[in-house]
């Protein structure tokens, strides 16, 4: 097969390969692609064919790039392993279950032709409410996100998937979503290298194939808060290059984003990057050079074409799919239970009441609202007599309303938030003060209960998958109960806080 040329990473809109792809993946200018779920992806048949027919139609190697980061964003498609993402990995903290885990996503990923993943995320979540991370991050430590992002770059790259520590130089402190505007990052050589720098560098000595450079103010490295990191030569040689040592393909984070502005799209070439990320809007944006790869990304290219692709049977296979039950029932937090409601014992007339939001997509990163509301459908399985209501993402004063109503109509209320909304916390804070017995469940971020911290009895699960949600009513019943606090809870609880069960006897 020829090789790869071109440093452009391009996507379009559609689930098959027309006349106009054929000729985009044609153009020596694309390296490879990239493939977004909703945009593109329907089945794994139909994707494994597409890739097929673009690698056809280019007539060379292509870079077949994915978001398959678990949890909140799963770009590779519905019949992939529902596996939680980072902050449930994060709560168990084990790097033999990341290194599986991401082993698995690699196999899957395969399948379908699909070589480089954008992951591991390797940003640190220091921030509380960060607009942009959710449930991305590892967790709030340094030193524990820098273990398990190694541990998936080598999980993945032991399966012949490329992984990509992203966003340097770390989107933790970003206050904003760069999707729609630039993050200014205020921040010393000495926190960034203490913080920030240190799981991109444990990544780079895992030997992570690529490192993503995101859109980012950094003005204590180029002394101006208007710069993006992406174009910047003092961040990607003097940073990426020279201070962390990164021999492999340095790529772009989206071109597209808010945050990268009015730059032309070949600036972060002349800085440094080997790879542009292009959105679907893009493909007339191709810079205008001659079209050659970097001897990086051809080193890349050599290793990627060395492994052979499994076939489509390992996508959702029951290994995978018992490794994301287990990684599920390890990371569910019990919080507090001061009221000792747990296990749950109900007789067969007790009415239980399932609270939950409608899934929001909360940044562009996200594939949420595609998620189907679980928490009463598997209460059920448990309890027969449960009632489910489930509100917007931010319910109104007539839903707050209808929620308190039926409360006091039941014995019991599990009501899950997902970033509690202020409706959401007032609905909680409402059913609370029923006096009703009242489970409350953090059902995406851990920070929820700073909302409502009159609940007595709180968990945490950092997903609304299957997996999940079956293993926080598991839980519920008496499981054993593993997980700990990946990141603090603001004024209540410290990272690695977590009320440890052995189960039913």
């Amino acid at each position: 097969m020829a090789p790869v040329k071109g440093n452009s990473l391009v996507s379009f809109r559609g689930s098959r390969v027309d006349a106009d792809i054929a000729a985009l993946v044609a153009d020596p200018r694309v390296a490879g692609v990239i493939l977004y779920g909703p945009m593109n992806i329907r089945d794994a048949g139909q994707t494994r064919a597409m890739v097929d027919d673009l690698v056809s139609a280019a007539g060379r190697f292509l870079l077949i790039a994915v978001d398959q980061e678990g949890g909140q964003l799963i770009g590779a498609g519905p019949d992939t392993t529902p596996f939680a993402g980072n902050m449930a990995l994060g709560a168990v903290g084990d790097t033999g279950l990341v290194a599986r885990v991401a082993g698995a996503m690699g196999r899957e990923l395969r399948s379908l032709g699909m070589n480089v993943n954008l992951a591991p995320v390797a940003d640190v979540a220091s921030r509380p409410y960060n607009p942009s991370m959710g449930i991305r991050s590892f967790g709030e430590e340094p030193e524990a996100v820098s273990r398990l992002t190694a541990a998936f770059a080598t999980g993945l790259q032991d399966e012949g998937v490329a992984a990509t520590l992203k966003h340097f130089p770390g989107k933790g402190e970003a206050s904003v979503d760069p999707h729609l505007h630039l993050p200014v990052l205020d921040l010393d050589r000495n926190r960034l290298d203490h913080v920030e720098f240190a799981p991109f560098r444990a990544g780079i000595e895992a030997g992570a194939r690529l490192l993503m450079v995101g859109h980012y103010g950094l003005p204590g490295v180029t002394g101006d808060p208007d710069l993006p990191t992406s174009v910047s030569e003092e961040v990607m040689v003097g940073l990426i290059r020279e201070h962390l040592g990164f021999p492999g393909v340095i790529v772009t984070d989206a071109l597209d984003m808010g945050a990268f502005g009015t730059h032309h799209p070949d600036a972060p070439l002349g800085a440094g990057a080997d790879l542009l990320l292009y959105g679907p809007a893009q493909a007339g944006d191709l810079p205008e050079i001659p079209a050659r790869a970097s001897e990086r990304l051809e080193v890349i290219c050599d290793w990627l074409m060395s492994f052979d692709d499994p076939g489509l049977d390992v996508l959702g296979c029951r290994d995978h799919r018992d490794l994301a039950t287990e990684l599920a029932q390890r990371s569910i937090t019990l919080v507090r239970d001061d009221a000792g409601l747990l296990p749950l014992r109900p007789s067969a007339d007790t009415r239980i009441l399932a609270v939950m939001p409608h899934p929001k997509n909360l940044t562009p990163a996200d594939t949420s609202e595609a998620v189907k509301p679980l928490l009463a459908e598997s209460l059920r399985r448990m309890h027969r007599s449960t009632t489910e209501y489930l509100v917007d993402f931010d319910p109104d004063d007539d839903e707050v309303a209808e929620a308190v109503r039926m409360a006091t109509q039941h014995d019991l209320v599990v009501v899950g938030t997902l970033d509690a909304s202020p409706g959401q916390s007032a609905l909680v804070r409402r059913v609370l003060a029923t006096g009703t017995p009242t489970v409350t469940v953090a059902m995406r971020t851990p920070y929820d209960l700073a909302s409502y911290p009159e609940s007595s009895t709180h968990l945490c699960t950092y997903g609304i998958l299957e997996p999940s949600v079956d293993a926080l009513v598991a839980a519920l019943f008496g499981e054993r109960i593993m997980g700990r606090l990946p990141v603090a809870v603001p004024n209540l609880y410290p990272v690695g806080h977590g009320i440890q069960t052995q189960g039913a006897s």
